[in-house]
């Protein structure tokens, strides 16, 4: 199917999709789970097209890294779906293993997916399979929940949120396992971290200087560099493979955490805050980009928007 054929598809299924839930929807702004549309926009706002729309929750897509494919989670399972929505998604085959979290990441080399059930992180082949526990047990001291992110470049290390008492900072590990290393510490709370295209830098939230703010620290460790610094709460960097663009989401202003069910933007700057644009404004929050999403070849991201039931949708 050419780009012009799916966008008119995706269309059509979107436009008779809201005609329906118009008819059934309960009055009001109630919110709930779903539904839910997979979508992928230029990396200038342009083109939004629909890859997949279901009535079920999905969350945080990656891109993998030959461009064909679209990976998620739904419900206790991962799934993949054609980028250019051409099929109806797979479940990845993890046998009887449930209940991943919306913490998940592509191998640069596309063999491979990582991804947390809390509170470790696993691995498995792209195929599908038996998952292998990377993390390991507190051998002394406070358990850790490790919630993953980011993956390095070179494909050898991990990022990812480490909660302990309370206390989250940034951590990684090796991606086949090994000793965990801290980077952040320190008041705040910490989160998201993803790698630069070059792997110099970890780009992450944190809101160690009052609300949530879009951070960057040197992936070996250093002191960490504020990026934004405006009256919105700001979540989960992204940056380009071309290394032009950071996109990230944005909550109103006084907003706590990182909540589903909200009207956001995704925002668009370059990797040191300057040209910061909105891209698009939505229905999502919680599950919209909290996991890598560019296209390998950086003209375009994918994210998901949910509809407000009981107000149209979009």
């Amino acid at each position: 199917m050419n780009r012009r054929g799916f966008l008119v598809r995706s269309s059509l299924v979107a436009l008779a999709t809201a005609a329906t839930r118009s008819r059934s929807a309960p009055p009001g702004p109630a919110l709930q789970d779903g539904p839910s549309r997979l979508m992928t926009i230029g990396f200038d706002g342009s083109d939004p097209g629909v890859v997949f729309e279901t009535p079920d929750r999905i969350e945080a897509p990656n891109w993998s890294p030959d461009g064909r494919w679209l990976l998620y989670n739904s419900g206790p399972s991962l799934y993949r779906v054609p980028s250019d929505g051409s099929a109806s998604p797979e479940r990845v085959d993890l046998g009887d293993f449930l209940g991943m979290s919306n913490d998940h990441v592509i191998s640069p080399d596309g063999r491979s997916i990582c991804f947390t059930r809390a509170p470790h992180i696993y691995s498995v082949p792209w195929e599908g399979g038996t998952p292998r526990r990377l993390t390991e047990e507190a051998a002394d001291g406070p358990a850790m929940a490790h919630w993953l992110h980011g993956v390095s470049p070179d494909g050898r290390t991990l990022a990812f949120r480490g909660v302990r008492e309370g206390d989250a900072d940034l951590w990684t590990i090796p991606a086949e396992g090994g000793p965990l290393r801290r980077l952040t510490e320190g008041p705040g709370y910490d989160d998201g971290p993803d790698y630069s295209p070059d792997g110099r830098w970890i780009y992450y939230n944190s809101d160690r200087s009052g609300s949530s703010q879009i951070w960057r620290i040197p992936a070996e460790g250093g002191p960490p560099e504020q990026i934004t610094d405006d009256d919105l709460v700001n979540w989960f960097p992204h940056p380009s493979p071309d290394g032009r663009w950071v996109v990230y989401l944005s909550y109103p202003a006084g907003t706590e955490g990182h909540p589903g069910g909200k009207r956001v933007a995704l925002r668009r700057m370059a990797p040191d805050g300057r040209d910061v644009t909105d891209l698009r404004r939505l229905f999502g929050g919680q599950g919209t980009i909290n996991s890598p999403s560019w296209s390998p070849d950086s003209l375009r991201f994918a994210f998901v928007e949910y509809d407000e039931v009981g107000t149209g949708g979009r």
